[in-house]
């Protein structure tokens, strides 16, 4: 997700919906698709180095691509939506589920 108005708009609803779901700080479970590139993979990585992250990575069938999940205690929802913001702007082709 880019800067555009729909980026804008899915960031507000995730946001009601996790100051309803939620009580903060709490675990936040992350998952991005990539292209199965050591490079790619290891720029989501170090986005939660220092973060007591837990990082898994599972290959699909194919090989092409790679999903990341990152399981993480985040402080609230504007930390979630900045971390989101953080990976899709810096790693080119990432998606972010």
């Amino acid at each position: 997700m880019s800067d555009t108005p729909n980026a804008e708009e899915f960031y507000k609803k995730l946001k009601v919906q996790l100051e309803e779901t939620n009580s903060w700080p709490s675990e936040y479970l992350y998952k991005f698709i990539v292209l199965s590139e050591e490079v790619k993979i290891k720029q989501i990585e170090d986005l939660f180095d220092n973060t007591g992250a837990v990082i898994n990575t599972t290959e699909s069938k194919n090989g092409k691509y790679t999903s990341v999940s990152i399981n993480v205690v985040m402080e609230d929802p504007d930390a979630v939506i900045e971390m989101y913001i953080e990976v899709t702007t810096n790693i080119e082709g990432v998606i972010s589920l």
